[in-house]
């Protein structure tokens, strides 16, 4: 059958229905684009520099309150009897500081010890009637300690004629309160070079104006001692000879430092522990709780070079307890600038009241810790305490137990949480983590290197290379935005390379046009950029926690918050599951929390280590002058890479880039021209550089029976820099080099200044001291006696040498001060460190067991001098100015002073040294 051809009208019809589907589809293609909608990628310039600088204002308000925030002074009849006041304790730092220097042996320090015990006679004729206070001078015999960490390794510290004041107060009606004492202890001695307003007479007027309060309270179930001390300078003398001869030693349960390492501020908590009930109890109590444990982590990493008391009652002893210090203005630390006039007020007031609290609160409690808790914690390290304070008003204490829980189940919770997203995302979203990741390195790198770049170049260029001491805001045009712009480059170059790799991940979105995608990759790589940030946290939290450092929670509190905010505000896709510009809340709600937490204590702590750059070369000239600067340029570096990068994410989508760039350039160029010019002054009279002017008597050798000496003045500084500024100033004759090299037995000057003196104006052959070898038996084991005459110094130091000796024994009197045994040594030698009153002995005993190989040892040189290693190096110390030194001093610049610290010699020295083949 013959099929009918279709009428012209159907095909139309067919024509027509096929036109109207193709149109239909155009249409909901075009409806498709017509309903995404892509909110605009730029951001505004100023909303960003406005968050900026809330954010800075912020983080500057919290330091400025946590830090700079003192309580008022109160006077005797605002505080009452039973209070504190500072008005009162000023007093006491007066008349202490009114002394002068007062070292170990001076007649200062008899004329302060005086004082002291005056006072405290005083609190005990006005003590209330249900207590009984009791008072003596405790006068410690010899002694000696080698503890085998930090700053006394290879050293045995040697002790004599040493006196301290003891107070004690409990209560008359308890009977078992004597055998439970609280310790309270400072020291009233200082170094040569200051008279010490904050270390440690304002340590000492807060413990007196302590015990009147605590004197006039009643219904204590426990004693609570004062040990006002003598030796702490020399090497924690008076606190080990407390708790080795005294009888009330067995008695203490608890100890609390107080220390300075600087002057006024907040005496805050930088040492707590073995065990935590101290403080806890302190949180609760405290009126204005002040303390960090990254202080805690910091000091006991042995970066600042320093030692307190407390290490004495923690490892000889056993004791938990606190270590309190002052830090602020640590540059006048042990310099002439350490003096009442800088002493901030409201300083003793913050101290003394948080004491008071304190005190008044574990003296009536019946949950004193008995006996040695150190012994009898056994997982201490689960129960260390993690603490730190908010704003200087709460505490928050928790142990390490409950911080391994916490941070395990951040930590879990994050990785689950990266891992379903790379799971649901896939490849795309792997590389996009990588490239992210990329940034983050990418901007640590170029923020190191652009601020380190700068560390290197001010000591080619500047007189000084560390011109931001005395005024340490300067750091932030010098170091701080060449770190925020090398930061901002490496990020934005993660940027750049995650806007090239998205297009092939939206290029999938065929109903997309290409501006639309174009938005779209912005929005996503600001997106990677800010998680991005978390993961940095992440890594520093898994770190810190397997290590158990408890400054860890700073890790928590900037991974937390950020990524709570982002998944509640960010995490909802739109309805065609686009990404959306991150919010403003996003940013503000992540880091309210961090800044509120840590702000403060990242200033406080950048402030305080600058500050130590002071006395930074231990052995003068030996460290590189850029060194110190690479330091502080890489911790602002750290601290701009860490804090900053949630916020540095949303500058890509604004027009803030140039803005930045060019601010960042502005500030380091009027920073630097402020340096170079000397319009900034490196130091000041209140911020001095230190440095020491010592006369040395070098013995050289012995010609026709009498001994050869060298006499010279060596000046030399702690501080990086050389001396050109000061020996132009001083103008005695001094030449400087590297050829100007002293051994001074516990350190090198490296790099010095000398001026001859060939006259003995100022001292004699007398005052050399003598090392005399009297007995050497060659037999199966070679045994040499030495008698150590040191003359009239009752300071001194003398080195064996290990490389030679076996062992040695060390004698005052036929008493054995260092026994024969193991003895640790650094560099082959062991020093013996000696520091006593003005009845302490000069003449000594020392008994020498040589290494049975060393002879091998014989032909040895130094490399030093080019000579052969001595066996024995000694070094007395004289607190007596020469005419040479006079006149040096009279000369020195206004913005020099000079520093003693335990191993620095006083102004007149005496060299000798016992050759190996004598």
């Amino acid at each position: 059958m013959r099929r009918r051809p279709e009428s012209s009208s159907a095909k139309s019809s067919s024509i027509s229905h096929e036109a109207s589907a193709s149109d239909t589809s155009a249409i909901d293609h075009e409806d498709v684009q017509a309903n995404i909608r892509v909110n605009s990628p730029r951001r505004s310039r100023f909303v960003w520099l406005t968050l900026f600088s809330l954010i800075i204002y912020s983080s500057w308000s919290v330091y400025q309150h946590q830090f700079q925030n003192l309580p008022a002074p109160l006077t005797a009849a605002q505080a009452g009897k039973r209070g504190f006041s500072e008005i009162e304790a000023l007093k006491h730092v007066n008349a202490l500081t009114e002394f002068g220097p007062h070292p170990v042996g001076s007649d200062a320090l008899e004329l302060a010890v005086q004082y002291v015990l005056e006072a405290a006679e005083k609190i005990k004729e006005k003590a209330h009637w249900e207590v009984d206070v009791q008072v003596e001078v405790f006068h410690a015999r010899s002694g000696a300690h080698h503890m085998g960490s930090g700053l006394f390794t290879g050293k045995t510290l040697v002790y004599s004629d040493l006196n301290h004041v003891v107070l004690r107060i409990l209560p008359k009606f308890e009977s078992e309160a004597a055998q439970n004492a609280i310790l309270v202890s400072s020291h009233i001695d200082t170094v040569f070079s200051t008279a010490g307003a904050g270390d440690c007479s304002s340590c000492i007027a807060v413990m007196l104006e302590l015990s009147r309060g605590i004197s006039q309270w009643a219904g204590f179930k426990h004693a609570v001692i004062f040990l006002f001390n003598t030796g702490e300078e020399e090497g924690l003398n008076g606190a080990h000879s407390f708790i080795t001869q005294h009888p009330w030693n067995e008695t203490v349960r608890m100890a609390i430092d107080l220390e300075a390492m600087g002057i006024g501020g907040k005496s805050g908590i930088f040492q707590a522990g073995p065990h935590p009930w101290a403080i806890e109890n302190f949180a609760l109590v405290a009126k204005y709780p002040s303390g960090q444990v990254i202080a805690q982590d910091f000091f006991s990493s042995g970066a600042i070079k320093s030692a307190t008391d407390f290490q004495v009652y923690k490892e000889v002893a056993g004791l938990s307890g606190l270590d309190f210090a002052y830090t602020d203005n640590s540059a006048v630390y042990h310099t002439k600038n350490d003096k009442l006039e800088l002493l901030k007020a409201g300083s003793l007031q913050h101290l003394g009241e948080n004491m008071l609290s304190f005190l008044i609160h574990i003296l009536a409690s019946s949950n004193l810790p008995k006996g040695n808790t150190t012994e009898q914690e056994e997982n201490k390290g689960q129960n260390a305490a993690i603490f730190f304070d908010i704003l200087g008003t709460y505490m928050i204490v928790y142990r390490q137990r409950f911080a391994n829980i916490l941070h395990n189940s951040v930590i879990i919770q994050s990785l689950l949480i990266w891992a379903t997203s790379l799971i649901v995302g896939g490849y795309p979203a792997a590389v996009s983590l990588a490239l992210s990741c990329l940034s983050i390195i990418l901007m640590w790198i170029l923020a190191l290197g652009f601020s380190v770049l700068i560390a290197f170049i001010l000591p080619l260029v500047l007189s000084s290379p560390v011109p931001y001491v005395a005024n340490p805001w300067l750091v932030v045009g010098l170091f701080a935005a060449p770190a925020l712009l090398g930061a901002l480059t490496g990020q934005h170059l993660g940027y750049l390379f995650l806007q090239t790799y998205l297009p092939n991940v939206h290029s999938k979105r065929k109903l997309l046009s290409p501006a639309i995608q174009a938005d779209l990759i912005k929005l996503e790589a600001e997106r990677w950029l800010y998680k991005a940030g978390s993961v940095q946290w992440l890594i520093l939290l898994v770190i810190g926690n397997y290590y158990k450092i408890g400054s860890s929670y700073l890790a928590l509190v900037w991974l937390v918050p950020p990524a709570f905010a982002y998944g509640l505000l960010e995490a909802t896709l739109s309805p065609a599951r686009l990404p959306k510009p991150l919010k403003l809340a996003t940013l503000l709600m992540g880091l309210a929390v961090p800044i509120l937490i840590s702000a403060g204590i990242l200033i406080q702590l950048v402030g305080t280590i600058i500050a130590t750059l002071v006395r930074f070369d231990r052995n003068p000239g030996g460290t590189p002058e850029w060194l110190g600067n690479v330091i502080i340029a890489a911790i602002i570096a750290v601290n701009v890479c860490l804090t900053l990068v949630y916020l540095l994410s949303y500058i890509h989508l604004s027009g803030a880039k140039g803005s930045i760039v060019l601010a960042t350039c502005l500030v380091f160029g009027l920073s630097f021209t402020a340096v170079l010019l000397g319009i900034v002054p490196p130091f000041t009279e209140d911020t001095a550089r230190a440095v020491n002017v010592v006369h040395v008597v070098e013995t050289t050798g012995i010609s026709e029976g009498k001994q050869n000496t060298s006499s010279y003045v060596s000046l030399f500084s702690t501080t990086p820099g050389k001396l050109n500024n000061e020996v132009e100033h001083i103008k005695e004759g001094f030449n400087c080099g590297r050829d100007k090299v002293v051994d001074f037995v516990t350190f090198s000057v490296k790099y010095g200044c000398w001026t001859y003196d060939d006259t003995e104006d100022g001292w004699s052959e007398s005052d050399i001291p003598m090392l005399h070898v009297y007995r050497d038996t060659k037999s199966n084991t070679r045994m040499t006696r030495v008698s150590v005459d040191t003359k009239g110094s009752i300071r001194w130091v003398l080195a064996v040498n290990t490389e030679e000796i076996e062992d040695f024994k060390f004698e005052v009197n036929s008493e054995d001060l260092v026994p024969f045994g193991v003895k640790s040594s650094v560099d082959g030698w062991h020093v013996i460190q000696f520091s006593g009153g003005k009845n302490a002995p000069t003449i000594f005993d020392l008994t020498l067991v040589w290494k049975v190989d060393s002879a091998r040892f014989a032909n040895k040189v130094d490399g030093q001098k080019g000579e052969q290693r001595p066996l024995l190096k000694l070094r007395t110390d004289v607190n007596r100015l020469t005419p040479k030194i006079e006149r040096v001093l009279e000369r020195l610049p206004s913005w020099c002073s000079l520093f003693g610290k335990s191993t620095s010699p006083y102004t007149l020295a005496f060299l000798s040294s016992l050759p190996v083949n004598f």
